[in-house]
């Protein structure tokens, strides 16, 4: 059984913790620690606790019917519990060619977005949410639809321990057969660089949000896209095309900057245009803000 200390939890630094192996030790890890960091952890008393009444259908136990209710009304009415109500939640995981990108000694994009996917898996379905998990690049490549048994966490883990980059990006395009395809509402969470056209990739988030899905997204760089600190003359590579192109990067930083700001801003108002949840991390960023924007946002929902 993997377990940690408190003492082991203080000598692993962050960069390490996407270096734990295997995943469900990495995932224990991120989650456990924290809650506990949590002064008030959002999930208190969250389990089995009496949320509101619904009408009696053929087939409820009979044991759950509010008879107090029966004999004010004449009604039959049922207690609907709070793991009644739980979230159905589906992490669509980008695993393009360009996830697989990392400026220096940080993890790849797509080992941090498999971190955070892994430590959501646990950390929802130890909460009894029901929980599914997409990986694409220019198509779907593994669907698994939401459940809420906790040994689906083990296979969800699998999935993502054998997953690898590959293909090209078509974000908005996937969105939009995804859409049609996970069924009931519930929440989407996409972990996704989002390099991509910004205007199909919006058209796709919208479509589940047409659909009365909640939306939430991870937009996962690596620092160096953001700042582009290069220090010195280099060749840079385009991972998903192959094209190669020799710079200095002083002499194209302002207009690369320029170009980014107006990519990331065109995403935010539309994303805010249509109320999906945007949260861009690095990298370097610890798990645990990721955790706690997702925490943030779903307190808001309820």
């Amino acid at each position: 059984m993997n377990t940690l200390t408190n003492n082991d939890r203080e000598l692993i630094s962050s960069d390490l913790v996407h270096r734990l192996e295997p995943l469900s030790l990495r995932a224990k890890f991120v989650v456990e620690g924290f809650l506990t960091g949590l002064h008030r952890s959002p999930y208190h008393g969250f389990s089995v606790e009496f949320a509101e009444h619904r009408m009696y259908q053929p087939g409820d136990p009979l044991k759950h019917v509010d008879w107090k209710v029966f004999g004010r009304t004449d009604r039959f009415y049922i207690k609907q519990y709070q793991e009644e109500t739980n979230l159905r939640g589906m992490i669509l995981l980008d695993q393009s060619l360009s996830m697989q990108y990392s400026s220096a000694k940080w993890a790849t994009k797509f080992e941090y977005g498999r971190s955070l996917a892994a430590a959501l898996i646990y950390l929802m379905l130890s909460q009894r949410d029901a929980v599914g998990l997409t990986l694409f690049d220019t198509e779907i490549r593994d669907f698994y639809p939401a459940k809420s048994a906790l040994t689906w966490r083990n296979v969800l883990w699998s999935c993502l321990e054998q997953a690898k980059t590959g293909g090209k990006t078509k974000v908005g395009a996937a969105l939009h057969h995804l859409a049609e395809r996970v069924g009931r509402r519930g929440m989407v969470i996409l972990i996704s660089d989002l390099l991509d056209d910004p205007d199909e990739l919006i058209s796709g988030l919208h479509h589940f949000r047409h659909n009365g899905y909640e939306v939430i997204v991870f937009q996962v760089l690596d620092p160096r896209e953001l700042d582009f600190a290069f220090e010195r003359e280099a060749r840079f590579e385009e991972l998903e095309s192959g094209q190669t192109m020799t710079a200095s990067p002083w002499q194209m930083r302002e207009a690369y900057s320029e170009e980014m700001n107006t990519f990331l801003e065109k995403l935010r108002s539309g994303c805010s245009r249509h109320k999906v949840s945007l949260h861009t991390v690095t990298t370097n960023t610890p798990l645990d803000k990721a955790l706690l924007e997702f925490l943030t946002f779903r307190q808001k929902r309820m």
